[in-house]
Order: C-alpha cells, then structure tokens, then sequence
C-alpha cells in the first residue's frame, strides 16, 4: 500500500550545494530526487540550468534520472534520519522546502528536492499485558483509536471490546477516507491475528501523517495468551 494523491509541483531555484538551515530533528521530510552518473557533470549542469529556467525536477527524474524512482517523478516518499547515506541524509534534511539542491554520494551526483516536513511519526509494538492494562481505563477506551484489520469470520470468533473492525481485504473501501474517520492526532492501536496484518496496515497509517500508531505484539492470539484467557483462541 502506499500513500494516495498527488504532490505539489511548486516553482524552483536551483542551490549548488545543500543551504544550511534548521536541522529539522524529530522531523520527516517528503523527497524527491534525480541520479546521474559520477562523470556526467556536464549533465547535471544542464540539468540544474533547465530547472532554473522553470523546467520540474520530476519531469526530468522521468527522462535522465539513473535511479529505480524514475517511474514515480523520482519521488522516494517520506524519509526520516538513519534512512540514507550521509551525504544525501545531509542535503535533505538541510535544504529549503521546494528548492533543487545538490549532493553527491557513491552513487553518483543528485538533484533533491524536499517538497514538505511533518513531525516524525512514532510506530512501536505494544505488548499485549500493557494493552490490556490500558483497556481497563475508561478514560482510554474513550480517546484511544482501536483498529482491528482482521476479516468479519474471525472477528466472531475472537474480538476486544472497543475495536473498529476494517478488513484489510476491504482496504479500498475504506482506505481513502481514513483520514475523514479518524484522526491521525491521535493515538491509534491496531490488532490483527498475529501482528502482521496489523504492521503492514500500521506502516501504511505512518505514511499517511498518523502521529502514533501501536502494533498490538502478536495479534489476538498473544492477547489471549498473555493477558485475558477468556478471550478465545483460534
């Protein structure tokens, strides 16, 4: 699953190195870049005159750029610290929103250009015993988001009080218009049988500006087993 929509194309300057401004700790930023190769300066210099005369990087990342990206405009998405080499780590987290910097790295030169930054996203596991913990505060059961992707005949079997129940082979109905349901502000936990399911729909909910989001360790089953025998194994 990845994140749905369009990015903003807005006007830009090209920089020949990485401008210094705010380290942004704690924070992600929405990148978009182009590869050439170590010995196609001449290139790269053509390529940074085109995006001065108004030309867009993605349309460029499309036709020149070396890297896998290419296909999407040379977008990777959002990325946080300890996810690049240094160099390119360097250049985004220092770079002026929209504007084409410069770095290079093993390999090759890049053009980069970070298109926006939210604060970074907290996704962890959360054992079952200190989710169970947690349930036996109304307070909790109130404000907390609880999401269970499991399928409908599972869920009859075996569920948690207080769970919305989305299916993930249901994802495309529900997928684009979770952000109209839930609040990504708020703390969202999220069950499946195992603690696979859940993952994968966890890491989907981060790429789309959720704030904090609990992987239930284990799904139901480990639920049961560890902090409610009363809840059904399956």
């Amino acid at each position: 699953m990845r994140p749905a929509g369009e990015h903003p194309r807005p006007g830009t300057r090209v920089l020949c190195t990485a401008a210094s401004s705010a380290p942004r700790e704690g924070k992600e930023v929405l990148v978009q870049h182009l590869l050439v190769g170590e010995k196609d300066a001449r290139l790269l210099v053509d390529l940074e005159k085109s995006i001065a005369s108004g030309a867009d990087l993605s349309d460029l990342a499309v036709e020149h750029s070396l890297c896998p990206s290419k296909e999407n405009g040379g977008m990777l998405g959002w990325v946080r610290r300890g996810q690049m080499v240094p160099e390119f780590e360097e250049a985004a987290f220092s770079a002026p929103l929209n504007k084409v910097v410069r770095c290079k790295t093993k390999f090759g030169w890049h053009l980069v250009q970070v298109l926006s930054e939210r604060d970074q996203c907290l996704l962890q596991d959360i054992q079952p015993e200190e989710l169970h913990e947690k349930m036996q505060d109304p307070s909790f059961m109130e404000e907390a988001q609880l999401i269970d992707v499991r399928e409908p005949d599972e869920v009859e079997r075996a569920s948690l009080p207080g769970f919305k129940v989305l299916p993930l082979r249901q994802f495309g109905t529900w997928g684009p218009v979770m952000t109209d349901e839930f609040n990504p502000q708020k703390d969202t936990y999220v069950l499946c049988h195992h603690g696979m399911r859940s993952m994968q729909v966890a890491k989907w909910l981060q790429s789309q500006g959720f704030q904090k989001i609990y992987n239930v360790a284990g799904g139901i089953h480990a639920y049961s087993v560890k902090a409610d025998s009363s809840i059904p194994t399956y």
